[in-house]
């Protein structure tokens, strides 16, 4: 049984950072596209950013520049460092296993909130 939860939300200020992390188990991050997806208020779900087995990152175009994606195959734990957060990053963000050939999620997890005031 595949569960991704995720931790580290929470309410920053404009400008500020944070980490969120997904800890999986039931598979290998090491050895699965792995991402992080966003919902805001009003909004459909988009992806903020991927990670491939072999390490090839994609990311949203909000978000690129500011946003890092990572993994850490001992702890089974994906990563995304957010830097220079602004009130529009304001979303619930999903941890997700990616499709084998695409960024779409085939997996979701509980999803967890980040709050960003002006």
């Amino acid at each position: 049984q595949v569960q991704l939860v995720e931790s580290g939300g929470g309410l920053v200020q404009a400008g500020g950072s944070l980490r969120l992390s997904c800890a999986a188990s039931g598979i290998s991050v090491g050895i699965n596209r792995m991402g992080w997806y966003r919902q805001a208020p009003g909004k459909t779900r988009e992806l903020v950013a991927g990670i491939t087995s072999g390490g090839t990152t994609n990311y949203g175009d909000l978000v690129k520049g500011r946003f890092t994606i990572s993994r850490d195959n001992a702890k089974n734990t994906v990563y995304l460092q957010m830097t220079s957060l602004k009130p529009e990053d304001t979303a619930i963000y999903y941890c997700t296993v990616l499709s084998r050939y695409s960024w779409y999620p085939d997996r979701w997890g509980q999803g967890i909130q980040v709050t960003v005031s002006s």
